[in-house]
C-alpha cells in the first residue's frame, strides 16, 4: 500500500513539472554571428568562413581560408573607398550585372532570356576572382545534357581554387544546357544540338537564341575557354584535346595542358569552340569518356589536365603536373562496320594499333556468322563504340593517324558529326 501511494505521488509531481513544456524539448538553434566579411559592390555577402553561399548570389570563399585585409560589413560595401581603386586596376570582375571583388568567390545565376520564361533555365555560374591580377579562364560543361564527366571536372577544379592565392579569374559553368540535362538528353527540347548554333542570333530558333545569350553574356568575358565533352551515341573517347592548331594562341593554349593527346581539327563552324576562336578568343575542347556515366578515372585525368593548364598559365601554384605535351595528330578517321550484328571489341581505348590488326568482330545473333574488323591504318585508338548491336556503316573506331602520309579512305571526323 505504501509503495502504491509513493508511486501515485511521484506521478503527480512529474505531470505538474511537465505542464507547459514538451517532454522532449529541443535546444533552440542560434546561428553563429559572422566574424569576417569580404568587400563587395552590389551583392549580399555570406560569412567569409562559411563553405557554401546560402543563396545563389551570395559571395563566399569556396574554402575556409584566412580573412583578407580591410574587411567590410555588408552595409559598407557600396560606399567602400577600396572599390573605385580596385575597379580602376581591373581587379573587380563584373559579370551578369554583379561585381566580384579580388580574393573572393561567388555563385550567381545566368538567366538566358525572357523568351524562356517559365522554363527551368536559371543556370548556375561559379566565379573565383583571384587576389592578384591575371587572365580570365572559362570552363564550360554539359552543353550536351547527357555528358556528365565534365560537370564533375568543373566542380572539382572550381572548389579546389584558393581565391586569395589565385592570379586572375576562373569562371565555371558546370551545366550549360540545363534543359537537356534535366531530360538526360544530348539535345534541347526542340531536338536541336546546341553546339551547332553558336554564336547564335537573338531572333532564331530556341537553340540559336540560347547560344546567342550565352555567348554574349558569358563567353565574351573570357580570355581563354575550355569546353568539356564526352563521346556521344554509345561511344567513348580517350582523354584528349580538340584544337585548331593553325591559330598560334590556340596552339599555345594546347601546349599548356601537358601530357595529353591532341587532335588538330577546326571543328564544326557553329560549335562553341569554333565560334569562340572566330571571336578572337583561344578555345579548345576536352573530350573524355562516355556519355550518361560518371567515370572517376576519367574525371581525375581531366582535373589534372586543367590544373596543369592553370599552373602553366601562372594562375595557381601547383606542385604536380604532367610531362611535356604528346605529339598532335593532324589526321584521323573512323573505321566503319560493313555488316550488322553484335560488336565485340578486341582493342582498348588509347591502344596503339598497326595496319591490318584486328580491332573487333561483328557477330550475327541469328546465324552466328562472324565478320572481322581490321584497322586500315597504323595509329592510336582515340575513340571507339561500346559493345552493342550495330548496323552497316556504324562508326566503330576512331583512329588518330601516326603519319601524315596515310590518306584516310573514309570522311574525317568533322564529317561524321561526332566531334564536340
Amino acid at each position: 500500500m505504501r509503495n502504491t501511494l509513493l508511486f501515485f505521488i511521484a506521478a503527480i509531481l512529474v505531470a505538474l513539472f511537465s505542464v507547459g513544456r514538451p517532454l522532449y524539448a529541443e535546444e533552440e538553434f542560434t546561428p553563429l554571428e559572422p566574424e569576417n566579411w569580404l568587400p563587395a559592390a552590389s551583392l549580399p555577402l555570406a560569412p567569409h568562413n562559411h563553405p557554401m553561399p546560402s543563396t545563389l548570389n551570395d559571395l563566399v570563399t569556396l574554402l575556409p581560408y584566412s580573412p583578407v585585409n580591410n574587411p567590410l560589413l555588408p552595409e559598407q560595401a557600396n560606399t567602400s573607398p577600396l572599390l573605385p581603386k580596385l575597379k580602376s586596376q581591373g581587379r573587380v570582375k563584373v559579370l551578369l550585372g554583379y561585381s566580384v571583388p579580388p580574393g573572393t568567390a561567388t555563385r550567381m545565376t545566368w538567366v538566358p532570356s525572357q523568351s524562356f520564361s517559365g522554363l527551368d533555365v536559371n543556370t548556375p555560374v561559379l566565379v573565383v576572382n583571384g587576389e592578384q591580377a591575371g587572365d580570365t579562364l572559362c570552363l564550360t560543361a554539359a552543353i550536351h545534357g547527357d555528358e556528365l564527366n565534365g560537370i564533375e571536372m568543373v566542380r572539382q577544379v572550381m572548389y579546389g581554387l584558393n581565391p586569395e592565392a589565385l592570379r586572375g579569374t576562373v569562371i565555371g559553368v558546370p551545366i550549360v544546357n540545363l534543359m537537356a540535362f534535366g531530360r538526360s538528353s544530348r539535345y534541347l527540347p526542340d531536338r536541336r544540338d546546341l553546339n551547332r548554333y553558336f554564336p547564335g542570333t537573338p531572333y532564331g530558333s530556341l537553340a540559336s537564341r540560347f547560344a546567342y545569350a550565352f555567348f554574349n553574356d558569358i563567353v565574351r568575358h573570357c580570355d581563354a575557354l575550355i569546353d568539356l565533352h564526352t563521346g556521344s551515341f554509345h561511344r567513348t573517347n580517350v582523354t584528349q584535346l580538340r584544337a585548331d592548331l593553325s591559330h598560334p594562341k590556340v596552339a599555345a593554349l594546347t601546349n599548356d595542358f601537358g601530357k595529353i593527346v591532341a587532335l588538330n581539327t577546326q571543328g564544326n563552324p557553329n560549335s562553341l569552340r569554333a565560334a569562340t576562336v572566330a571571336a578572337g578568343i583561344p578555345a579548345v575542347t576536352v573530350e573524355a569518356g562516355e556519355p550518361l556515366r560518371l567515370q572517376k578515372h576519367v574525371v581525375r585525368e581531366g582535373v589534372e589536365a586543367l590544373r596543369t593548364l592553370l599552373k602553366k598559365r601562372d594562375m595557381i601554384d601547383h606542385s604536380v603536373f604532367w610531362r611535356e605535351p604528346e605529339p598532335a595528330f593532324y589526321q584521323s578517321s573512323w573505321v566503319r562496320t560493313q555488316t550488322s550484328g553484335i560488336l565485340f571489341s578486341q582493342v582498348k581505348l588509347g591502344a596503339k594499333v598497326t595496319k591490318g590488326e584486328i580491332l573487333g568482330t561483328v557477330t550475327n545473333p541469328v546465324t552466328s556468322e562472324r565478320t572481322t574488323i581490321r584497322s586500315p591504318y597504323s595509329g592510336i585508338i582515340l575513340g571507339m563504340a561500346l559493345d552493342q548491336f550495330v548496323l552497316p556503316g556504324f562508326a566503330s573506331y576512331h583512329i588518330g593517324l601516326l603519319t601524315r602520309s596515310q590518306s584516310p579512305t573514309q570522311p574525317p571526323i568533322d564529317g561524321d558529326g561526332f566531334e564536340d
